[in-house]
């Protein structure tokens, strides 16, 4: 087995050349990049300043000196090959404007923002703890809402209980976690179902004054705030992932109800209760157990649309807006968490699979 892990981790580094370098390619050869956001903000101020007459030249092309467009090539090392672009922002191949030392994402320096002229990485690690917040409730939600649900409809299989909790699992199915935020952010954080019906927050993490009221010792109300902003993009995370695990807990359960250990426990005389909840759910939780690394991914970095969707200054948002306005660097750098980070936690799961389930056994 450790040699199989041994195999695992050595294929992390290549796993992550490969990913991010077809990534760095995609970016490079894409349309509207730096060069074309600048242009845009060179006619955009020609329009306002002179309604336009000189922000283009005679064949309709944005009106951006050569010299000005090279330089930027240059700042956004645009003007060299993309393999030689590509390790010199690995740190594998010196840089030149920085007087030929190494300086890559292997020696930690990830750039600058080109949305907020500031290093990647400190711009990263300043979002971790929101989306860690929202991810480990989301997270541990979700279990605290699945887990008892799927055992309960494993016990009624077939019962009215199981079908009428299978038509809110279905319908959990069909809704995605970002499009329930929405729903729920229409009705009642607005008033379109009539005055006194915005009992929640549009969005954000935190109410502003946040942090004076914790300062003045308001303990309670930045406590109630908190939940207040919590409540609704948490709904969406546990949506997320609410049939799944719901589904998988059932179904498992009822296979292990049917194994032959357990109806030699009822044979024995052991009690109900004891055989399903210290026999049978031990190792129904399993399957589940091994989805704690790839959860990890989730808790880390975020959800792009559940963060854009409820406002949230998280990494997930961070990774939309980057995106969005082409900032290369910012989505070069959430892309080396997110491959570690997957990568780890795909590990990770191997592990907790091999610790839980003693009959598994990598070769």
């Amino acid at each position: 087995m450790l040699t199989y892990f041994v195999r695992r981790l050595l294929l992390v580094p290549v796993t992550f050349v490969c990913i991010t370098l077809l990534v760095y390619t995609i970016m490079r050869l894409a349309p509207g990049g730096p060069i074309e956001q600048a242009k845009l903000q060179v006619q955009m101020a020609a329009m306002r300043e002179g309604g336009g007459g000189g922000a283009t030249n005679g064949e309709g092309e944005l009106a951006l000196p050569q010299e000005a467009i090279d330089q930027l090539k240059r700042y956004y090392k645009l003007d060299k090959p993309i393999p030689v672009g590509y390790l010199i922002w690995l740190g594998v191949l010196p840089d030149e404007d920085k007087e030929g030392r190494f300086s890559g994402v292997l020696q930690g320096d990830f750039g600058i923002s080109y949305r907020y002229s500031d290093p990647v990485l400190d711009t990263i690690v300043s979002k971790f703890p929101i989306s860690i917040y929202f991810g480990l409730i989301g997270y541990f939600s979700t279990w605290i809402v699945c887990i008892p649900l799927g055992v309960q409809k494993a016990l009624k299989h077939r019962s009215l209980f199981d079908t009428a909790t299978s038509l809110i699992v279905f319908l959990g199915y069909s809704i995605p976690g970002f499009v329930a935020c929405l729903i729920l952010l229409m009705l009642f954080a607005t008033e379109l179902l009539g005055p006194g019906w915005d009992i929640f927050p549009l969005g954000r993490f935190r109410s502003e004054g946040w942090d004076e009221w914790w300062l003045n010792g308001e303990y309670w109300r930045c406590i109630k705030d908190q939940l207040w902003h919590t409540a609704i993009p948490v709904f969406g995370y546990v949506m997320g992932g609410f049939a799944t695990m719901t589904i998988l807990m059932k179904n498992s359960l009822l296979e292990n109800l049917g194994a032959d250990y357990v109806r030699t426990a009822f044979a024995k005389g052991l009690p109900e209760r004891r055989v399903v909840f210290l026999h049978a759910l031990r190792n129904s939780l399993i399957p589940i157990c091994v989805g704690v690394g790839h959860a990890i991914g989730l808790l880390l970095a975020g959800s792009f649309l559940i963060e854009k969707t409820c406002n949230i200054p998280g990494l997930g948002l961070l990774g939309y807006n980057s995106l969005i306005e082409r900032d290369y660097p910012v989505l070069m750098g959430i892309l080396v968490f997110a491959v570690l980070i997957r990568l780890v936690g795909n590990i990770l799961s191997d592990i907790v699979l091999a610790v839980v389930d003693p009959r598994v056994r990598f070769g």
